[in-house]
């Protein structure tokens, strides 16, 4: 037994499917390859500061329920809601199904500024592991690939503060209410 305030035990919910979290959705993420606990935990938490309305999980993420997760989301892990898939293809199929512009985060300057990408009715920013980014696969899949300007011999940024940049540029531009 573990000494009081030293940890919790529960019963893991049910899995969601990822069409039940897009009814209604207007802004979502979507992690490919995100194997960091701390960098998914503070997806979670930025997500539900700035609106996101739900999170999906591609292959090669972590487990968002980790113990380690859900400290660093503050909670937020438990509370915005989250599914995974298997199929990139069968994944941007049900986005583009439901309405939305998938936005492929990736530091490439032929990538459109991330502000003139983000402010259509329904987006889904989609982000990759801190090194390899997203594959090539899930940027050619998107509707658009889009950057965040940055200062000169800064190639990118870490994964959650890149996610929280797309999503308060969605508060930014209106698409989302605060």
């Amino acid at each position: 037994m573990l000494p009081p305030g030293r940890g919790a035990a529960a019963r893991r919910p049910a899995p969601l499917e990822a069409g039940e979290l897009l009814d209604g959705a207007r802004t979502v993420v979507v992690l490919e390859g995100v194997n960091d606990h701390e960098n998914i935990g503070s997806i979670f938490r930025n997500a539900a500061g700035l609106g996101v309305d739900a999170v999906l999980f591609g292959a090669g993420c972590a487990d968002p329920l980790y113990r380690r997760c859900v400290r660093v989301s503050m909670g937020h892990a438990l509370l915005v809601p989250h599914a995974r898939f298997d199929d990139w293809r069968g994944a941007l199929d049900l986005l583009a199904d439901h309405g939305f512009t998938t936005v492929a985060l990736t530091p490439r300057e032929s990538a459109v500024p991330l502000a003139d990408a983000v402010s259509a009715d329904k987006v889904a920013v989609l982000v990759g592991a801190e090194g390899p980014g997203l594959s090539e696969t899930a940027i050619r899949g998107s509707h658009v690939a889009a950057r965040i300007p940055m200062s000169r011999g800064t190639d990118s940024l870490n994964v959650a503060t890149a996610a929280a940049i797309a999503f308060y540029e969605r508060v930014r531009s209106g698409t989302i209410d605060r």
